[in-house]
């Protein structure tokens, strides 16, 4: 009898599924590079008419064209979860009407200057589920 621990692995998911978890979130990180430093910063965000909508505290001057997004949920106990990335070009949304649409509905950590609302149009999704798995 095998006392060896199972051993944790990660299985690519198809694009859709990536997708369909990063709906059903609304809690993730947005990932940039500013002045050869990567900046990360929490986020919330909804996923609209095939776009990304992100709040999140950082000055939209200082947000570049192409910009990535980080989801994960991953569970410590069970050793489980899943994890999404999408990169792709971000507009900061300029519609005053729209912005504050988001505004109310995307709560943020800060207002003022720190606090842009995005438009991310993806061009790589990826992700993957953490699941337990024999090792061998």
């Amino acid at each position: 009898m095998s006392t060896t621990p199972a051993s944790l692995r990660m299985v690519e998911v198809s694009g859709a599924e990536a997708l369909w978890l990063l709906e059903g979130s609304s809690v993730g990180r947005l990932v940039f590079q500013q002045r050869e430093l990567i900046v990360v910063r929490p986020a919330r965000h909804v996923w609209e008419y095939g776009r990304l909508i992100v709040r999140t505290p950082v000055q939209a001057a200082a947000v570049p064209a192409t910009v990535t997004y980080h989801v994960d949920e991953v569970r410590a106990v069970p050793g489980t979860g899943w994890t999404v990335t999408v990169h792709g070009p971000a507009d900061v949304l300029s519609d005053t009407a729209e912005s504050a649409h988001h505004r109310r509905t995307l709560s943020g950590w800060t207002h003022g200057p720190h606090d842009a609302i995005l438009r991310i149009h993806p061009q790589t999704v990826s992700g993957f589920r953490l699941a337990r798995g024999s090792e061998g």
